[in-house]
């Protein structure tokens, strides 16, 4: 399948590594205008992407004064799409927000609002957003997306439609479908595997992506695993491991060929969001989670792992 998508990893990992939360770039192959999707680490991960050669693709205009990093977050991001509103999917963005440029927040009502409510009220952060309380700054505007319902993203070429996950009995978070000239990609959130949460809200997800699939046209699919298996932690907030993940997806791959399903996602990219390091001595939470995948790959699908700062197409 030939790529179609283009992907700036600003952030690979969660949890403790406060300069690497969940955040990825993403835009059509053949343009630079992007939408992040989540973002919990911006400017720290630009500079990562642009020491990697990253942003070499990038052109500053030569009457410009910015920098690299500057010029891609000000001008070349459009928009943030945020799966959900905990720490680690919006620190970023509300802490780059005074030398950021207008521009969209965008999510489901429930995201948005704790937002409005909660982070720019003038008591955690300023009110940089056009609504809410107190003084408003006016830098950004909400966009509240209607579930399943496909909306374009302002100054792309690309619109996007939100599914609702349940990531615990208490949160919840977002899958967003992306689209661009009838390709899409597949950015999960914190997504609770259905048997934890007792929900069909992924199952939900994987009838609509079946079809994508079968077609050949859903390009890439984002999910994160955030702990290896044996993880002792109880409970995982909502989080997925190596076994809980294909779990879900041998559902997906059911759903896409009842007949074969251990091949029928070998044509999809699956990139490996959120991975939180340990506390503890041995082996990395990455290390541990690619040989989990590799040992586990059934579905002979292709699991990226990336680092942050990595570029990708899909």
């Amino acid at each position: 399948m030939e790529n179609q998508f283009k992907v700036i990893v600003l952030g690979s990992a969660g949890g403790l590594s406060e300069d690497n939360l969940s955040a990825y770039l993403i835009a059509p192959k053949h343009s630079d205008y992007y939408v992040s999707l989540d973002a919990g680490t911006l400017f720290s991960g630009l500079r990562k992407a642009r020491a990697a050669g990253n942003l070499d693709h990038i052109k500053v205009p030569a009457d410009s004064e910015m920098n690299v990093e500057g010029w891609t977050l000000t001008q070349l991001v459009k928009a943030y799409l945020i799966s959900n509103a905990h720490l680690d999917h919006i620190t970023g963005l509300t802490i780059n927000s005074t030398d950021d440029s207008a521009k969209k927040i965008v999510g489901l009502p429930e995201t948005i609002d704790f937002i409005r409510d909660h982070i720019f009220n003038w008591k955690v952060w300023p009110n940089f957003a056009d609504e809410g309380i107190g003084f408003h700054l006016k830098k950004y505007g909400f966009v509240r997306l209607a579930p399943e319902q496909e909306q374009p993203l302002e100054g792309t070429e690309m619109a996007v439609t939100p599914y609702p996950l349940s990531q615990s009995s208490n949160t919840q978070s977002t899958a967003f479908l992306m689209q661009s000239g009838g390709h899409y990609a597949l950015f999960i959130g914190n997504p609770g595997a259905d048997s934890g949460q007792r929900r069909a809200n992924l199952d939900r997800l994987w009838e609509r992506a079946a079809p994508l699939i079968r077609d050949r046209r859903l390009n890439g699919l984002f999910i994160e695993v955030s702990y290896p298996d044996g993880y002792p932690g109880d409970p995982l907030f909502g989080n997925l491991t190596p076994q809980t993940m294909v779990q879900e997806l041998e559902h997906l791959a059911r759903r896409v060929d009842p007949q074969d399903p251990h091949g029928a996602l070998a044509d999809c990219s699956v990139v490996i969001t959120s991975i939180r390091p340990l506390l503890t001595r041995g082996p990395s939470a990455e290390t541990q989670i690619r040989e989990q995948l590799q040992s586990q790959n059934t579905l002979k699908a292709r699991f990226i792992v990336p680092d942050q700062g990595d570029y990708l197409e899909t």
